[in-house]
């Protein structure tokens, strides 16, 4: 029998078509391609066209889902390209992040602060829901409490407090590093909340995959996502 136009499509394809059971051909893929692309797709699709039985051509329909597979695919395909290019963008990115973290002071969740050079700490803390009552307490090294800070009533979310590093008595207190805690409550309710403090980057840590995180003093390894604020 005289090679076929659709034979020859196939085997340019790397595909080998041998005998012909019935109507349904034997197909060797003994050629070196092992998948199709958009061309082969297209090509394949032309030479079923050309060799189709004219007395009982391809359904319009069949037609019409052939077509609308091969946009999916080629969709899909596209779409996994670009989403890998962003996320290796991202990556980039998140390495530089980690990087340029180290040697500045940033803004965590902790309870160890370090005094300032001008002497005192400063911080913040976060409830999860509105406060009628607020307490920041501090205390020195030796657990002894150095100093109570009245936030009073707040709202869900951050509040800043700021210690000038002197008792009630205006006298100046050294003890640190300082441990800071918080109390919160609505009324008769306990509100959780969490203190956040400033501390030096010492070092980041990139790893192959997930996210970059930090060497944090007092406060240990963070991730880059549990910064709350960055300061040189």
């Amino acid at each position: 029998m005289a090679t076929s136009s659709f034979d020859q499509t196939l085997s340019s394809l790397g595909i080998k078509r041998s005998g012909a059971t019935g109507t349904t051909p034997k197909v060797s893929t003994s050629g070196t391609k092992t998948t199709l692309d958009q061309s082969d797709f297209l090509a394949l699709m032309t030479a079923q066209m050309k060799n189709q039985d004219p007395f009982n051509p391809v359904d319009n329909t069949q037609m019409v889902a052939q077509m609308a597979q091969f946009s999916s695919t080629a969709g899909i395909s596209q779409m996994n390209a670009t989403l890998t290019g962003i996320a290796s963008k991202l990556n980039a990115a998140s390495a530089s992040d980690a990087m340029g973290y180290v040697g500045k002071a940033v803004l965590t969740a902790g309870d160890t602060a370090y005094e300032r050079t001008s002497g005192g700490i400063t911080g913040a803390i976060e409830l999860d829901t509105d406060a009628t009552d607020v307490n920041v307490s501090i205390t020195d090294a030796n657990g002894n409490v150095v100093k109570n800070i009245q936030l009073g009533k707040q709202s869900a979310g951050s509040a800043t407090f700021d210690w000038d590093g002197k008792d009630d008595a205006g006298n100046k207190v050294e003890g640190g590093p300082y441990k800071v805690s918080v109390d919160a409550a609505n009324l008769s309710k306990v509100v959780p909340a969490r203190t956040l403090v400033w501390a030096p980057v010492e070092s980041a840590a990139l790893p192959a995959s997930g996210e970059p995180t930090l060497k944090v003093t007092g406060v240990g390894t963070v991730k880059t996502s549990a910064v709350r604020g960055v300061a040189a």
